[in-house]
């Protein structure tokens, strides 16, 4: 698949998510996945739920980051391990590298800040030509 053949806001999703504009990518994707009916519209979802859950985590709402993690580890499951031109395993290892704390906190309200250099990025890797 070449970028002519992805969805611009799939896109312009990425360029957000690469710059930690999660809300904008979240914005960009929401809107993608309200129009799309199709197959990959859980897709999208687990997409979108990942940005929000990076968004949280950076402004310190963890509660709402490790329910964000779960569930969109749920719907970007059945896409594994490479999907749409991306790499779903790495951005699984690298999201649960980012979120380890979190996830491993057991106290109701912790205080855990995000550490820049484990945030994944997204990059797509269009298979070869056939």
């Amino acid at each position: 698949m070449s970028d002519a053949e992805y969805d611009p806001r799939y896109l312009k999703g990425i360029e957000y998510f690469n710059e930690c504009e999660f809300f904008e990518a979240h914005d960009e994707w929401e809107e993608l996945w309200q129009e799309y009916w199709g197959p990959d519209r859980t897709f999208y979802q687990g997409l979108i739920q990942v940005a929000v859950c990076l968004h949280h985590f950076g402004n310190g709402n963890i509660r709402g980051a490790r329910k964000l993690y779960e569930g969109s580890r749920g719907y970007l499951q059945e896409y594994l391990p490479f999907h749409n031109g991306l790499d779903l395993q790495k951005l699984f290892d690298e999201f649960a590298e980012c979120c380890a704390e979190i996830n491993a906190s057991e106290e109701q309200f912790p205080e855990i800040e995000i550490v820049p250099d484990l945030i994944p990025e997204i990059h797509l890797d269009p298979p070869p030509a056939t």
